[in-house]
């Protein structure tokens, strides 16, 4: 620790390292905090040069997260080998909830104006309730830290800790008033011009910033974590399981097809990628998966619409279930949810309904499918002998309860064998039809 703090104030102290600009890494914690955020923030101050960067930037833009995730941050940050300035900016943004600490644990903490932080009441953290002696470890943890992280910042940590047990929050001019940030700037480059010369304490000993002529270099994501980073979307994860169901049911249903099942194999497998990095519930996964069968078995019993209703039930209360979290970005949002729902239900519905029309369809195949056959008489039939009729291309025997001349209109009443019962059509009957 002593021979890294050594090498951070040595290089801090010169402008430029062999004749090259300073770069000043822009690292952004945007959207709600979870594994994913974690991973690239600890990848990205993992990578910083010492000799290159004399400070790191933090844009911060967040509702909140994961306590877990939260804490990988701030260890990340603690750890940094160079100074981090979190600025919670552009105008319009926030650092709420894990956002806080985030900030609290920051070297410089600075705001564009327009933007508030606060409210790190540990429910909106956790997204567990797990009973009043749980919720109240949970705020004096929160609570705790938040007074640490303060305190070795030399920031108010009484407001800090008013931001967890009473969930407070304060606007960027009020958070410079109270001494909870350093600096207000609009913009990042403003920023690095205010904090030029300035100093700040990093370990045990006090440096200068210098941040002359020093260029901002974005640190984007990679492709992984852009990936993890979609597929951990409450929603998408959830509509990436239905698929995955869907997939491999219509191919249990047609073996053989193959696309369903590799499309539903593939499906189901981001989606438990995307599930791992959120706190979802295994009994909101099994209910889906009852829910589904038991609309599939909708289409093979008839059950009078039972098996629909609760079908439905566990669907909508499976995908209520999903997620542990209380914090809306950690939920599956009802403008996703009820379509998926209806659309299912309605899938199945057709499916039921055209299943009970084809049992009510008439036959069009075999000896059923002759009956209402229409045809005409080739020879003359009398009662107690057969004659040939041709009927549905083909020439067949046949017998009459009365009467038929050769070239008359005949209808098939029913198969006995291989011969055919019918009855002459005649009139308007024949004209009707």
């Amino acid at each position: 620790m002593f021979v890294r703090i050594l090498l951070a104030l040595i290089v801090l102290s010169l402008p430029a390292v062999a004749g090259r600009a300073a770069v000043v890494p822009l690292v952004e914690v945007e959207g709600p905090i979870g594994p994913v955020a974690a991973e690239y923030v600890e990848d990205a101050l993992a990578r910083v040069d010492p000799v290159r960067s004399p400070a790191v930037v933090l844009r911060i833009d967040t509702p909140g997260g994961l306590d877990a995730s939260m804490r990988r941050i701030v260890r990340a940050v603690l750890r940094s080998p160079v100074p981090v300035v979190a600025w919670v900016g552009p105008a319009g943004a926030r650092a709420a909830s894990a956002g806080l600490f985030i900030v609290a644990a920051a070297h410089v903490a600075a705001m564009a104006p327009g933007t508030n932080l606060g409210a790190a009441h540990p429910v909106a953290i956790g997204g567990g309730d797990g009973g009043e002696t749980l919720a109240r470890k949970a705020e004096e943890d929160a609570a705790a830290y938040l007074r640490s992280l303060a305190r070795q910042r030399g920031r108010d940590p009484q407001w800090f800790e008013e931001a967890v047990r009473e969930s407070r929050s304060l606007a960027a001019e009020e958070a410079l008033d109270r001494g909870v940030v350093d600096v207000l700037a609009p913009s990042v480059d403003a920023l690095l011009a205010d904090l030029d010369g300035r100093r700040v304490r990093f370990g045990t000993a006090e440096i200068e910033l210098r941040l002359t002529g020093a260029r901002v270099e974005p640190v984007p994501m990679g492709l992984r974590h852009r990936i993890l980073r979609v597929l951990s979307d409450p929603n998408v994860a959830y509509l990436l399981l239905l698929l995955g169901f869907y997939g491999l049911f219509f191919e249990l249903a047609n073996p053989g097809s193959i696309f369903p099942g590799v499309l539903g194999g593939l499906c189901l497998i981001l989606a438990f990628v995307g599930l791992q990095t959120l706190p979802f519930r295994y009994g909101g996964v099994l209910l889906i998966l009852l829910g589904l069968v038991l609309l599939v078995l909708e289409v093979k019993i008839t059950s009078f619409g039972l098996l629909t209703v609760g079908g439905v039930v566990c669907l909508v209360l499976g995908s209520l279930m999903l997620f542990k979290s209380s914090a809306a970005y950690y939920r599956v949002s009802w403008s996703v949810l009820v379509p998926a729902v209806a659309g299912t239900v309605a899938f199945f519905a057709f499916a039921v309904g055209k299943g009970l029309a084809a049992q009510k369809a008439r036959r069009l195949g075999g000896q059923e499918g002759l009956v209402g056959e229409r045809g005409e008489a080739v020879e003359p039939l009398e009662p107690g002998r057969a004659g040939r009729v041709f009927v549905h291309g083909e020439y067949w025997n046949a017998r009459c309860a009365e009467s038929v001349d050769a070239g008359t209109p005949v209808e098939v009443v029913r198969v006995e064998g291989l011969t055919l019962v019918v009855r002459p059509v005649r009139g308007t009957e024949d004209k009707g039809r």
